[in-house]
């Protein structure tokens, strides 16, 4: 597997409600981490997961719904931004449907413009379809990034390494 695709599979999970499960699983996903060869993306996830071990469940848990569930500037889901009004978010979503549709992904559980899911969707298929998406989400991803700066909340890091893997594939097929 590749940095690109172990990257947003590992940004998928930490982006993830942190319920017991999730918590079960973070010493998994954390030593996955260490096979990234990229050494600067690798030292970034491995600080976020750093800052989720020294912080107390329930205060990471309260700041990750404060941060997404509570905020219009930093949902988890791209088609809230930027629209004017349901008609357009409706053709947002309706895009990012056909997204999982036309590789033939299956969305059971979550909305198709959820960020985790379109993540996860980019590392299990081929890189120019995952440029595809990623150059679609990127003025999204950054403008949350942007929020996430301006709140000084911590998620701007994990944004910053998955705009880095979207750069990269733009840039060079990484």
């Amino acid at each position: 597997m590749k940095d690109a695709q172990k990257i947003a599979l590992i940004a998928s999970f930490l982006l993830r409600y942190p319920d017991e499960t999730w918590y079960d699983e973070i010493g998994e996903w954390k030593e996955d981490t260490h096979t990234v060869g990229h050494p600067q993306l690798r030292q970034g996830l491995l600080e976020f997961f750093d800052y989720i071990e020294e912080m107390p469940r329930k205060a990471f848990e309260d700041q990750y719904v404060r941060t997404f569930d509570f905020s219009q500037n930093t949902t988890m889901y791209l088609s809230t931004y930027e629209l004017q009004g349901t008609g357009e978010q409706a053709e947002e979503l309706v895009k990012f449907k056909a997204f999982f549709l036309e590789n033939d992904y299956d969305l059971p559980k979550e909305m198709p413009d959820y960020i985790p899911a379109l993540l996860e969707l980019c590392a299990v298929i081929d890189e120019e379809k995952a440029r595809e998406i990623y150059d679609y989400c990127k003025p999204k991803l950054e403008y949350i990034r942007e929020r996430f700066i301006e709140a000084k909340l911590p998620y701007a890091f994990l944004f910053d390494i998955i705009l880095s893997v979207a750069n990269g594939l733009e840039d060079d097929g990484r």
